[in-house]
């Protein structure tokens, strides 16, 4: 099969790649430049933009997607910063809008969104969310600011997916994904820390991983089988913080965490990342206070339509972080 990818150079889409190449299929990605995520790779590579508002874009994005099987949009951005949320929706929205147009001209038949957890509510270990939770976003994310503007702009591309009528949309929700390629780190900082010095507090709360690969397989499947205008929630492990970073201790031979994260310096750590987010809002992204609480609750998801309706056969976590590890270990993060 020959299919399109976006969001080729990020770590998701970088593992994605690869799965698609392992299975002996063609892959072209559309790119805005090239980097060591897809270096030395057998795929073709158009620098046309997904999203442009000058005249003739999207019969020149067409002629990108002529011939392919499917196109995996996996391009995404989270964005802190001035104009953040412009972008947000330009990347999520627009862009998705101008491929499925594109993808109806040249009639291609299916599309797999990379859409996110964030749109989708949790539960317990005994009642876990699924697709089908709707997530109190007010609550869980805030009335403005760019966690809040990065559910809206993913819940936004689902729905023009899942509506669209040109074109068989199917949408992905990964949740909390480790493995290779994580350039940044985003989800991997946790291990790069671990790594380098023991962490003696823990998050009171949970979440739901998967590996890199699992989540591509899953990227895969839903192409393959996946039914029109449906959701899959891509996450396997439901763990608390506790467990996993035990688990992620002894893959990189360090010392276990031994207390849990007081409130009151959660509460300090969100005052401190208001006050610095007007400095650098990248950096003090991650001490949102919204994130913060996030990790002081137990956020778990199910994938069992993913394994009952795809087929998806998850590896353990164990084996993810081990995985995450060796990459950083290999490209001089620890």
């Amino acid at each position: 099969m020959k299919y399109v990818v976006t969001g080729a150079t990020g770590f998701l889409g970088a593992n994605l790649v690869r799965s698609l190449l392992d299975a002996g299929h063609s892959v072209h990605c559309l790119i805005r430049k090239p980097n060591i995520c897809i270096e030395g790779l057998d795929v073709k590579l158009s620098t046309t933009p997904i999203h442009s508002k000058e005249s003739g874009h999207i019969e020149a994005l067409a002629e990108e997607l002529r011939d392919a099987d499917g196109i995996f949009h996996v391009a995404g951005i989270f964005d802190p910063s001035p104009g953040g949320e412009a972008r947000m929706r330009t990347v999520h929205v627009d862009a998705t809008a101008s491929l499925l147009a594109a993808a109806e001209r040249a009639k291609v038949p299916r599309m797999v969104l990379c859409s996110s957890s964030i749109t989708v509510g949790y539960g317990t270990l005994e009642s876990p969310g699924n697709e089908d939770s709707a997530p109190d976003a007010d609550g869980m994310y805030g009335t403005k600011g760019a966690l809040r503007a990065y559910h809206d702009t993913k819940a936004d591309a689902e729905a023009l997916v899942a509506n669209h009528q040109g074109v068989e949309g199917v949408i992905v929700n990964p949740d909390f994904i480790l493995g290779p390629w994580d350039v940044k780190p985003t989800s991997g900082q946790m291990i790069v820390t671990m790594a380098k010095k023991p962490i003696p507090f823990y998050p009171r709360g949970g979440k739901c991983f998967q590996s890199a690969a699992d989540c591509a397989a899953g990227h895969i499947l839903a192409m393959e089988k996946g039914k029109r205008g449906r959701r899959y929630l891509l996450g396997s492990h439901n763990h608390s913080y506790k467990d996993f970073m035990g688990v992620v201790a002894k893959v990189v031979g360090s010392r276990a965490p031994r207390w849990p994260m007081p409130n009151a310096a959660v509460w300090a750590a969100g005052m401190a990342g208001r006050v610095g987010s007007r400095v650098d809002a990248h950096r003090f992204a991650g001490l949102d206070a919204h994130v913060l609480r996030s990790m002081q609750q137990c956020r778990y998801r199910t994938d069992e339509r993913a394994r009952t309706e795809l087929g998806l056969k998850p590896g353990t976590i164990d084996v993810a972080v081990e995985s995450a590890y060796r990459w950083f270990c290999d490209n001089g993060y620890c």
